[in-house]
């Protein structure tokens, strides 16, 4: 039986597997600095991790001193200090990208820095999505390595494909080969990412297993492979709320280090959050400054937090949760609506007339049950609640 042969041509930027240096992500161009056909950076509506945020990395490069896994772009706590923010000794502000524990962030950065993959749990609207990405991008310089999964992702989309015309014209060849993103991330020990994977068919799940395990990905085609070299590993985000749909096998569960991302602990907490994301987006879109709408802000928070708890804040009365996950994404959505009314239709100023539809449609996703939990929590609460009668009479507006 012959050995398989390592492809080491077929992926852009490979090495031998043995330890020589792979380009990174800006130096391969892909997504980090490369030709991606797109506008410049100032006018992308939403750059990448690693470009939107580029000066703070650079400065936290230039004062980490302290070790790094092979291929890393900064050390352990350099990458934990970029995702919780921080001040550098120069005096550079780091910006909070994750408001929450910081044993979490710690965890989760400790496991890339091992064997073991790292899978994000949480319900909707934790900041999965956002943290993979900041993760990627503090670690490797690059966060476009992504598979997204949903219920159509093939096998194609996280091994590898062809390009049919030299596969007909050729048979199998290292030039036909098109490699994904995971392959390219293992042959230049670099972060992948897979969005959603409980949402993948099981069977294209399990295509990870070999990878994380062995380290390699066969190619049977060529009977050839590729070999991770260090400083690769996996982020994989999941909500855990989609139990059923495709879970995860016991083989594939063992090969991730699992994290889970809670909901903000404190409404004080989750306002910042939204406070913060909703000032990032509005820049980008040119929308009026967070600072003038901060107490509609803590409205939609405590609002959603009621309804998602099932009781109110002073924990007298409780309360029908509607089905909706009520997120804090979903709340950050409804600010940046309203932001956006307020703006084009307005005086600028973020008030219950802006946020109230966008309310109503995170609330009441099912027109029957929905709708009558969110106007008895209308009548109950919100009626009889000091200073909250503008926001009452612009809900039952758009309620009725």
């Amino acid at each position: 039986m012959t050995v398989p042969e390592t492809i080491t041509s077929a992926v852009p930027g490979a090495g031998s597997g043995t330890g020589a240096t792979a380009p990174t992500g800006a130096e391969a161009g892909f997504g980090a600095g490369g030709d991606t056909g797109v506008a410049s950076g100032a006018e992308v509506l939403r750059p990448h991790a690693e470009h939107a945020f580029a000066d703070e990395l650079k400065a936290l490069a230039a004062a980490d001193d302290r070790p790094r896994p092979a291929r890393w772009q900064l050390s352990p706590w350099a990458v934990a200090t970029y995702l919780l923010g921080g001040t550098l000794p120069d005096g550079t502000v780091i910006t909070p990208k994750y408001v929450g524990p910081r044993r979490i962030v710690e965890v989760a950065v400790t496991t890339l820095a091992t064997d073991r993959a790292l899978l994000l749990l949480g319900v909707p609207g934790t900041a999965k999505t956002w943290v993979s990405e900041h993760l990627a991008a503090a670690v490797s310089g690059d966060s476009t390595l992504l598979v997204q999964g949903t219920a159509g992702t093939p096998e194609e989309a996280i091994r590898y494909g062809w390009n049919y015309a030299r596969l007909l014209a050729h048979g199998p060849s290292r030039d036909a080969l098109v490699p994904g993103p995971v392959m390219r991330a293992m042959s230049q020990g670099l972060t992948a990412r897979v969005e959603e994977l409980t949402r993948i068919p099981a069977d294209v799940q399990d295509t990870l297993i070999t990878i994380l395990s062995e380290k390699t990905l066969p190619v049977p085609e060529l009977g050839q492979e590729v070999q991770a070299v260090r400083g690769f590993n996996l982020i994989a985000t999941a909500n855990d709320r989609d139990r059923g749909v495709n879970d995860l096998s016991s083989a594939l569960r063992r090969r991730f280090n699992t994290v889970v991302l809670p909901l903000p602990a404190t409404p004080e907490a989750e306002v910042d959050i939204v406070a913060r994301r909703v000032d990032q987006i509005g820049r980008s879109l040119d929308l009026p400054a967070v600072p003038e709408g901060v107490e509609e802000i803590r409205r939609i928070v405590t609002v959603f937090r009621e309804l998602r708890d099932g009781v109110t804040t002073d924990g007298r009365t409780k309360l029908k949760s509607p089905s909706g996950a009520l997120s804090t994404a979903e709340a950050i959505s409804v600010v940046t609506g309203g932001l956006a009314l307020a703006a084009h239709f307005g005086d600028g100023v973020l008030r219950p007339a802006d946020v109230a539809a966008g309310i109503l449609g995170a609330v009441v996703r099912d027109p029957a049950a929905d709708r009558v939990i969110w106007q008895e929590y209308l009548e109950t609460v919100v009626r009889e609640r000091d200073g909250w009668k503008d926001f009452y009479r612009a809900c039952r507006e758009v309620s009725a």
